[in-house]
């Protein structure tokens, strides 16, 4: 990465421009054309560094749930059931661990009674069974990677 990548990283992270042109509005903020800055996030989404663009909103302000999932699931079902895990509505993360509880992920609904049918129908479609580990406080953090 070079220290253009750097500064658009670190820009993109937490204050993209909301405007009509942000690649435009970057290129302004950092002295170089709006063609240049979409070339860089185009390369490092090629590469990898950046896996998406969107918004980040915080579920339990738009009046949703969110509940942490586990399942312990042989490894000759692991593919079927990520699969399905990933092919669900509403889940946000999923990962496989070290573990006896092997694939964690979150998943996010308009209720704890829409989370829980959901897991419900997901566990009815795979054969195995979801701890569904709702969050009794949650605990915000910024995440920014500072790249400069």
């Amino acid at each position: 990465m070079d220290d253009l990548d750097r500064a658009i990283l670190d820009i993109i992270q937490t204050d993209f421009p909301l405007v009509s042109r942000p690649y435009a509005e970057l290129g302004a903020r950092l002295g170089v054309s709006e063609e240049e800055v979409f070339e860089h996030v185009r390369e490092l989404r090629r590469q990898g560094v950046i896996r998406q663009l969107s918004a980040n909103f915080w579920a339990g302000r738009l009046g949703y749930v969110s509940t942490l999932c586990a399942a312990r699931v042989p490894e000759e079902q692991l593919a079927a059931f990520v699969e399905a895990v990933n092919a669900t509505s509403g889940v946000t993360h999923n990962y496989l661990r070290a573990n006896a509880y092997n694939v964690w992920f979150t998943l996010i609904a308009p209720s704890a009674d829409a989370c829980q049918s959901i897991l419900d129908g997901l566990s009815e479609k795979t054969g195995i069974p979801i701890l569904n580990l709702p969050a009794a406080k949650i605990f915000k953090i910024a995440v920014n990677f500072q790249m400069q």
